[in-house]
């Protein structure tokens, strides 16, 4: 069997909004795959390091984070706050000796946009690639 790996994204209320009010249906037909879950957060400056791992600990082979573009944050350093957080990720994720590239981060514009569904996707593919995360199975 192949493997699927579980993506979790987590982005703030406006650059998702859109691809929720979809729907699943919707996205899946944009190509959002079916596997990544969206965790909708009310702004990504409020995403904590340790919400990041525990997801890699709960079995998430990849994290995609999505924030606002820096000049566009509601919250106005929100989006800044979680490129930080998420690179930190990287780093200690380098540091137990897994693949920096499980967890990504991008700025994305505000509202559905061909763009949010690419960079999933494009995860998606990396962590197919990589294989399950090396923290399956430690709980």
């Amino acid at each position: 069997m192949a493997f699927i790996p579980d993506i979790q994204v987590f982005c703030c209320h406006y650059t998702s909004q859109q691809a929720c009010a979809e729907g699943k249906e919707g996205l899946a037909a944009d190509g959002f795959p079916a596997n990544a879950t969206i965790n909708r957060l009310t702004c990504g400056g409020k995403l904590k390091v340790s919400v990041l791992l525990q997801a890699f600990e709960n079995g998430a082979d990849g994290v995609c984070v999505v924030g606002c573009k820096p000049d566009e944050c509601h919250n106005l350093m929100g989006s800044q706050r979680a490129a930080r957080r998420a690179g930190a990720v990287r780093k200690a994720l380098a540091e137990l000796g897994a693949e920096e590239a499980r967890i990504a981060f991008h700025h994305l514009e505000r509202g559905f946009h061909p763009e949010f569904v690419q960079v999933v996707r494009e995860l998606n593919d990396q962590v197919t690639k990589l294989g399950p995360s090396p923290f399956k199975g430690e709980k």
